[in-house]
């Protein structure tokens, strides 16, 4: 029997056919934040070699052939349309490139393959960061095995990009292996490139996955409470270390550090020269990795310009109020009944809230006993991408409280490592507050309208006559556990 997905879950897919990897992904929906229910990989190294010969590995071609034979068979099998092949560095520069494009086509006749230059590479990564960061202000490097990509980036646009034949395979081979010569090439390439000069204090985002592999040692190294590479930050000095251990150690040190993918490790010694010298051209304040670039760029080229336009964040809390909410209303009235709780939010804070109350009620279908748990890590551990690790934690430890948890219960520790003391405050305030609004309202914007709070030096919860709310035990409860976490007194009042 064959599948069909509905309408609202239409699929497309991509091939990242680069010069270390090729992959596959398959995309389900249509939204704002791209929802990848598809992920495969194989390593080719189709571009080892190119520096010498000027060819494509013939191993490489040869296993390509078979892979994307693969490919498209799952394509087609899971319904994906428009399916599409990218590719990238070593196919575009490669003398027999032409010749394995036309082998590849005779062989896969109704797949699109575009072999990209290295501007719209640059820009397609522009543009997949942007999905999930778009208020990205600074620089994205972008490396493959072949080449990287710079692009400047102003507060949320993309602007010039260039390519540079430093990708980490290209690296090596042109520098026969030796870091030192890899380390002055490197230099000699970027100096005085406009695009990799930086401001002080600016961005410098990292797409690529020799980049990712990096990020996991420092996680691993570090004991990072969350194992999620996209939107993972650390400060300039924190790299500039890191940049140290990886290209001082050798390969047996290498393979026996904790979060070393085995496959990356001849990688990454020209991963961190790289690094290193970006951060000094740049003078980035911080480095942001992003799992999203070539692929998710390509997915945001499919959506209407004012899908794109969409805030991420906001975006992912209406998609969990679609599939998870008994009363899709009651998010815009729970927003409005908390407003009195925090005066003088800042607009960042008020997002955050906002995207909370979308979220509110994700756990309605859970069982009872175990809802505070499910909803922290529903939120904390998604896949999707509007949400930097700062939001998953304040989102996930707001929507625990506000299924009656603990704030030191010991499944919230990641986020009480992961948040400063004000935002713990504001999420548990949040928390308590929408538990309290739930059971008055029985997740109802109707009721609701019956209730509202005074936040004065005493906490209120006015009540209005005959709306069929009153303050029975769980509320007085939950609201004194309001008050509580406020620092203030509380009282209930009935008016006509």
């Amino acid at each position: 029997m064959t599948y069909t997905p509905p309408a609202e879950l239409a699929r497309c897919a991509v091939v990242d056919l680069g010069s270390n990897s090729v992959r596959l992904v398959v995309f389900e929906g249509s939204g704002r934040n791209p929802v990848a229910i598809f992920n495969e990989k194989a390593v080719l190294r189709l571009g080892r070699g190119l520096q010498e010969t000027g060819r494509l590995n013939e191993s490489g071609m040869a296993q390509a052939l078979t892979v994307m034979n693969r490919y498209a068979a799952i394509a087609r099998a899971m319904k994906a349309k428009p399916f599409e092949v990218l590719a990238t560095a070593a196919v575009r520069e490669a003398e027999n490139g032409p010749d394995f494009v036309a082998t590849l086509q005779r062989r896969m006749a109704d797949v699109p393959i575009r072999v990209l230059t290295g501007e719209e590479e640059a820009a397609l990564a522009a543009e997949g960061l942007l999905c999930g960061i778009p208020s990205a202000n600074g620089v994205l490097a972008d490396i493959g095995g072949g080449s990287m990509e710079l692009v400047r980036l102003q507060r949320g646009r993309h602007g010039p990009a260039k390519t540079f034949p430093l990708g980490v395979i290209r690296l090596a081979e042109r520098s026969g292996g030796d870091l030192a010569q890899a380390r002055a090439i490197v230099e000699a390439d970027l100096a005085k490139e406009p695009l990799a000069q930086g401001e002080a204090g600016r961005d410098l985002y990292l797409v690529g996955g020799a980049w990712r592999a990096l990020a996991r040692i420092h996680m691993a190294q570090t004991n990072y409470p969350l194992n999620i590479v996209h939107h993972y930050t650390i400060g300039r000095e924190e790299a500039r270390d890191l940049t140290s251990v990886i290209a001082a150690a050798s390969r047996r040190v290498l393979e026996r550090m904790p979060g070393v993918p085995r496959r990356r490790v001849e990688d990454l010694p020209f991963a961190a020269i790289v690094l290193r010298r970006m951060l000094r051209t740049t003078d980035a304040g911080r480095v942001v990795f992003s799992a999203n670039g070539l692929r998710e760029g390509w997915y945001m080229r499919l959506m209407s310009p004012a899908e794109r336009a969409r805030d991420p964040l906001l975006a992912a809390g209406l998609d969990y109020a679609r599939r998870f909410s008994r009363n899709q209303a009651m998010p815009a009235a729970l927003l409005a009944w908390t407003d009195p709780l925090f005066p003088g939010e800042t607009g960042e804070a008020r997002r955050l809230r906002k995207a909370a109350c979308w979220m509110s009620d994700i756990g309605s279908h859970d069982h009872p006993e175990y809802r505070a748990e499910q909803a922290f890590l529903r939120i904390l551990r998604q896949p999707g991408i509007g949400l930097d690790h700062h939001a998953r934690a304040f989102l996930g430890l707001a929507l625990a409280l506000r299924y009656e948890a603990e704030p030191q219960a010991p499944f919230l520790t990641t986020a009480r490592m992961l948040l400063g003391e004000e935002a713990k405050r504001r999420a548990i305030i949040l928390g308590i507050a929408m538990r309290l609004a739930y059971t008055l309202s029985a997740g109802t914007p109707d009721l609701l309208a019956g209730t509202r709070l005074v936040a004065d030096h005493v906490l209120t919860l006015r009540l209005s006559e005959g709306s069929g709310v009153f303050a029975g035990e769980s509320v007085t409860r939950r609201l004194e556990r309001l008050g509580a976490a406020m620092g203030r007194d509380t009282m209930t009042a009935v008016e006509a």
